[in-house]
């Protein structure tokens, strides 16, 4: 009897051993088999991000292909409305068409380029206005932020505010203004836009045209959750104000880079 239980005992310590065996072999195989997914999940991620990032290219250039002639003849309709103050604005619409040839072909330009641009947009949209007329221009850029002058701004962004405000407001009432503003403070760019809005222009056709729609597009796609802006009309008062965190998101291609 002592020796079945010796034999009974040592089976089980077999049994035992073999049984833990075979959990630690099933533990590693389970193991090695979860690094070799996590791996390739990896490794489609890392595809995706870069198929992701050549879709949104191909999306930005498309949308670039119709913004720019768009841009082109809402510019020379201004010029040629008022010939007589061609002469005046000559040096602005040059400033404006080399920007618009060479440098919005470029995936960023800095603050400086894109502020001295939208200044020049504005001073030739101003053409076909009475010189009385109520327009509120203020720019409070620091100069010695330290994005200034980096290429982390998107060419062209502060188009679609500045066109908009001259094409939907209503010139002709007694309280009409536009009024523009813009900021670079902090690394934080703010821009913003109000106008006394044509009866005949709603907020929802506002909404509806292409200009907007791409704005909204280039701005999700370049920067993402870095940027934030708002429309909406009030008292047939139209403002639109753009906020793009412009510190994070250098800091965001820095490092990812």
């Amino acid at each position: 009897m002592e020796g079945n239980y010796y034999m009974i005992h040592d089976y089980l310590i077999f049994i035992g051993v073999f049984a833990i065996f075979l959990f630690l072999a099933a533990s590693i195989y389970l193991f090695s088999q979860n690094q070799k997914l996590k791996q390739r999940n990896t490794k489609l991620s890392e595809s995706n991000k870069i198929i992701e990032q050549r879709l949104n290219e191909v999306r930005l250039e498309h949308i670039g292909t119709k913004l720019n002639p768009h841009l082109f003849k809402n510019i020379l309709n201004s010029v040629q409305s008022h010939a007589y103050q061609t002469y005046m604005s000559l040096d602005k619409l040059a400033n404006v068409l080399d920007y618009i040839l060479y440098e919005s072909n470029n995936k960023y330009v800095s603050p400086k380029e894109e502020l001295n641009f939208a200044l020049s947009l504005i001073e030739i949209n101003k053409i076909k206005v009475n010189p009385l007329y109520d327009f509120r221009i203020k720019f409070k850029i620091n100069k010695s932020d330290s994005l200034y002058e980096e290429k982390v701004f998107a060419p062209l962004i502060s188009v679609d505010l500045i066109e908009n405000a001259f094409k939907h407001t209503d010139f002709l009432a007694q309280d009409s203004f536009i009024s523009i503003f813009m900021e670079l403070e902090d690394r934080v760019f703010t821009m913003k836009v109000s106008n006394k809005a044509s009866l005949k222009n709603s907020l929802e056709k506002e909404k509806s045209g292409f200009g907007s729609q791409s704005l909204d597009q280039r701005l999700k796609m370049i920067y993402n959750t870095h940027y934030h802006l708002e429309k909406g009309s009030k008292n047939g008062i139209f403002t639109a104000e753009l906020k793009i965190n412009l510190g994070e998101f250098y800091d965001k291609m820095r490092y990812s880079g």
